[in-house]
């Protein structure tokens, strides 16, 4: 198949997602997106927790609310707690955010207790697609401590339905990024596996003629860190930190065993200025600034009615090589007694 061309679905083409997918992890692999939130929340001096920089932090989510690009996600409900002198209040989301990420299916998997060695982490990555992991902030923010995300996550993920395999990534690969300290052995690895993927996010609001982008993003490591450790505090924040060679030998250490079709995700993605940023809370900064989406139109978090869209791609001399779309329109919470 030409990669200089690309399918268009009609429109009674039905899209179904990619594969059976039997378990969902989802990391935390953008420096300059944990920082972030680590300075709202914790302080810029305690931005980053003491484990960040040693290994590739991650949660496991809720594989059966992974839905395909187009399905509907309906506005979550769960417990609250608006007023910290308060006691806690049920009722629908009201800090509805979305999370630019990417994800990347497993191929062959491993057997239990034999864990995959980062030198050879690549055999065992399939391909990549686009991914929104929805959250509920408000929910999260009362029920994340101490086990982590729960509801506030598991309501619903889309990713988008076309796989774009490793073979057909390579030519965009990149160098990794410098870590600082170095990781234990099971976890250095020199052979360059980050990609220069561009990515977009755009909302599309009721009553708005068009979509208006939010955010335009990487998932490449920072070039300049990469060639020059040390520059400052910001720009060796960029983009990605961990690769996804790094999160699966990490995923595997332990024994566990990750089978065919399983999904691991990067997290947020965010870069170094608020264009980059890849979710609301850091575009609003928790809600402080007003994100402009032009004609009147502005956004905090997200309404009912407004359909996220993201889209990315490679771009090489003289054709592309595109992700397709991942897209989700917020339906109103359900009624509860």
């Amino acid at each position: 198949m030409s990669l200089t061309r690309a399918f268009v679905p009609q429109a009674s083409t039905i899209m179904h997602l990619p594969a059976k997918i039997g378990d969902y992890t989802d990391f935390y692999s953008s420096r300059q997106h944990a920082t972030n939130v680590g300075i709202m929340f914790r302080g810029k001096e305690n931005a980053l927790m003491p484990n960040w920089l040693h290994l590739p932090v991650g949660y496991h989510g809720r594989a059966s609310s992974v839905v395909v690009s187009g399905t509907p996600i309906q506005r979550p409900v769960g417990q609250m707690q608006p007023d910290d002198a308060k006691p806690p209040v049920f009722g629908a989301c009201k800090l509805l955010d979305i999370e630019l990420e990417m994800a990347f299916f497993v191929g062959p998997g491993n057997e239990f207790g034999k864990p995959i060695p980062v030198d050879t982490a690549h055999e065992h990555i399939f391909g990549m697609v686009l991914m929104n992991d929805w959250s509920a902030r408000d929910i999260q923010k009362w029920e994340y401590v101490p086990l982590g995300p729960f509801l506030g996550k598991s309501f619903g993920t889309t990713i988008s339905p076309w796989v774009v395999t490793m073979e057909a990534l390579m030519p965009f690969v990149l160098p990794n990024p410098v870590q600082v300290p170095k990781p234990l052995p099971y976890l250095c690895d020199e052979e360059p596996y980050a990609f220069d993927i561009n990515l977009f996010v755009a909302i599309k609001g009721e009553g708005m003629s068009n979509p208006a982008t939010i955010c335009k993003s990487n998932f490449k490591t920072n070039t300049a860190a990469t060639l020059k450790p040390v520059i400052s505090f910001w720009t060796s924040l960029q983009y990605m930190y961990w690769t996804m060679k790094q999160q699966l030998a990490h995923h595997s250490i332990n024994g566990c065993n990750l089978r065919p079709g399983d999904l691991l995700a990067s997290g947020t993605i965010s870069g170094p200025d608020p264009e980059n940023f890849g979710s609301l809370l850091e575009m609003s900064w928790k809600g402080t600034k007003v994100i402009d989406l032009g004609n009147g139109h502005s956004r905090k978090f997200l309404q009912d009615g407004d359909e996220v869209i993201i889209t990315g791609h490679c771009q090489g001399n003289g054709y592309r090589v595109g992700f397709g779309q991942c897209s989700g329109k917020v339906l109103p919470a359900i009624s509860v007694p």
